[in-house]
């Protein structure tokens, strides 16, 4: 007993390295999960984008539920509900619009398009929360917007001379929109747990979309894959994201968070052929690119010690 406590750091040195080993690998399944998205919805033979939304979003309601339940139990699950207020209402309709807008946006333009304008959604939340609350915003980060937007142009400049739908693009858009809205309001409302606010968000979309679908009968084979769609790609997504990103730095979070757009149009080229045009991967490239090098910078910052002697990282909390 006495070695412990005159060494306490032989001890409690492995447990944090251990929880963000853990943390590092469910961020990264997170975004192979969401990867998947566009190769799932491929293989969905269904014509009515409505009833896709209404069996995936009730896949994964009724995953986040059980999921819920398993870890806070009836009771905590009841209570996160109720004390999620308004920013989690808000969030949760972020979430459904955002969600909905993806499958029907498939029907219209790439995977590609879709995914590689979502990796812009750090950077436009930057420039939101600057708007709307006035946060600081680096000069970096200012140019890593500039570019952004720069690569965004580009992917969308083929609906403006026809080349795809300009519905698909305005899709995209408003989902990466929507992303950046709710990840304003989860940063301004840090203590607030989101796990009630996204399973609100599918039960929204699937009450929603039930009002639109021409039908709900499906294929045994497609409702196969709609069942992987909902849980396999959105639910278990989010629920390796929420608990693994408490456990490590928000940059690094963010940095493995980049291998859903990367991937996503890999998966969608190998398995479907679908080949991004020469303007998406342009654009994608200075989106993505700009990412990368801003989310280096921002570790490096964050890993920076404040006064010497003291580590710069933040608590994963």
């Amino acid at each position: 007993m006495t070695d412990t406590a005159s060494s306490p750091s032989l001890v409690s040195a492995p447990a944090p390295q251990r929880e963000e080993r853990i943390g590092f690998l469910l961020v990264f399944l997170s975004a192979l999960m969401w990867s998947f998205g566009g190769t799932i919805a491929r293989f969905i033979s269904v014509d009515d984008s409505w009833t896709v939304v209404f069996w995936r979003s009730v896949w994964a309601a009724a995953f986040l539920l059980c999921f819920m339940v398993w870890r806070d139990g009836w009771r905590g699950t009841l209570k996160l509900f109720r004390d999620m207020g308004l920013p989690g209402l808000a969030v949760g309709f972020c979430f459904a619009t955002a969600s909905t807008a993806f499958v029907v946006a498939l029907a219209y333009t790439t995977v590609a398009n879709i995914l590689l304008m979502q990796a812009g959604v750090p950077l436009l939340a930057a420039l939101f929360a600057w708007a709307l609350f006035r946060e600081r915003v680096t000069v970096s980060t200012w140019l890593a917007i500039a570019a952004v937007i720069t690569g965004v142009a580009i992917m969308v400049s083929e609906s403006l001379d026809g080349a795809v739908s300009p519905i698909g693009d305005g899709l995209a858009l408003l989902i990466a929109f929507m992303f950046s809205i709710a990840t304003v309001i989860t940063r301004r409302f840090s203590s607030v747990r989101m796990t009630p606010a996204t399973c609100l968000g599918t039960i929204l979309a699937a009450g929603f979309a039930a009002s639109q679908a021409s039908t709900f009968t499906v294929s045994a084979g497609d409702m196969g894959f709609l069942f992987a769609f909902g849980v396999v790609n959105l639910g278990l997504g989010l629920a390796f994201f929420a608990t693994g990103a408490r456990l490590i730095p928000a940059a690094i979070a963010a940095l493995l968070g980049t291998f859903e757009p990367i991937l996503g149009p890999i998966w969608v080229w190998l398995i479907h052929s679908e080949v991004p045009s020469g303007r998406t991967i342009v654009g994608g490239a200075v989106v993505v690119t700009a990412l990368l090098v801003h989310i280096g910078l921002e570790f490096k910052r964050q890993a920076r010690p404040e006064r010497a002697g003291v580590t710069g990282v933040p608590s994963p909390n």
